[in-house]
């Protein structure tokens, strides 16, 4: 199984100034720090403890490792901050910003991944979590963010990419329809409108579990505005990629939870599904080498989960 990675530097590897502005928002040196595994940015993510024993988690990167990235930490820094105490995720304690380096200091969760293949337990726990998590967020907290229908427009055109330029090993069952999955798709970015600020990134790698049972999201720079279910369904994407089978029964539940028709969270499969196919044709962005082969490995689990669905 593909899993998501960047070619990640280290917390030696910042440049002293940065360190020292990590040192000033904690209020004393960093004596320790430790490389997480997990996740796309080629930056640092580094849980640290201070001379005094202070615990926090850092992540810096510059335009060096990959051009995007520092705008993308400068987005969750704005979002972390405005979400309001009650959500499930980490404090930002400060942030660095030279106009190069962007580094984050948050709350140091004491946490670890769910397990996957995901264990039911621990579903149940976070889908319960997303269930109130929601609830919370509905009506958006933040204001300046874009709709999720905005943000995907151009991800869920995929399909219609895929048309104009099939790619030579694509499956016999998704040649036959694609002009159907074209129109699904738009019935899909229709569907992803709403007052709910969702995570948009819900996955296994972006989940921590406390010994208490607690679930935390980490990495919100993608939070934006749309239904209240969406973020169930991407967790059952995440789900269905490490082998889960029961998936569909789930999708209903969540749809009857949010009063949501059946029929607009399966079109938004397919909108993800023509998202991934295409983008894993792409060349992989810098120092992230991983990604493409991990959006295949998702589009062929939510095409193998939509098979039977269309079908019937």
């Amino acid at each position: 199984m593909v899993v998501a990675a960047g070619v990640r530097i280290g917390w030696p590897d910042l440049p002293g100034e940065v360190r020292a502005a990590v040192r000033a928002i904690l209020g004393a040196p960093v004596v320790e720090a430790t490389s997480q595994a997990g996740g796309f940015s080629p930056g640092t993510a580094d849980r640290v403890r201070t001379a005094d024993g202070r615990r926090a988690f850092v992540k810096a990167v510059s335009p060096a490792q990959n051009e995007d990235s520092p705008r993308m930490h400068r987005r969750e820094a704005r979002i972390t901050a405005a979400l309001p105490p009650d959500v499930p995720a980490p404090e930002l304690l400060g942030v660095h910003d030279d106009g190069d380096w962007v580094a984050l200091v948050l709350e140091d969760i004491d946490g670890r991944h769910p397990v996957t293949p995901w264990l039911p337990d621990e579903m149940a726990g976070v889908l319960a979590t997303l269930d109130r998590m929601a609830g919370t967020l509905t009506p958006s907290p933040i204001d300046d963010v874009a709709s999720v229908a905005e943000h995907l427009a151009g991800d869920f055109a995929g399909w219609c990419r895929i048309v104009a330029e099939p790619p030579s090993d694509l499956d016999p069952w998704v040649a036959g329809r694609l002009e159907s999955l074209v129109d699904l798709a738009d019935r899909g970015l229709e569907a992803l409108h709403g007052d709910t600020l969702v995570h948009l990134d819900v996955r296994a790698d972006n989940l921590l579990l406390g010994p208490d049972g607690r679930v935390t999201l980490v990495d919100w720079p993608w939070a934006s505005r749309g239904p209240a279910w969406l973020d169930r369904l991407l967790l059952l994407v995440n789900a269905r990629l490490y082998g889960a089978v029961d998936t569909h029964d789930m999708l209903l539940r969540c749809a009857a939870d949010t009063s949501a028709d059946p029929d607009d969270l399966v079109a938004a499969l397919v909108g993800l599904a023509g998202f991934f196919l295409d983008a894993s044709r792409r060349p992989p962005p810098k120092s992230i080498p991983t990604v493409r082969a991990f959006q295949r490995a998702q589009a062929d689990a939510v095409l193998a989960w939509l098979r039977p669905v269309l079908a019937s």
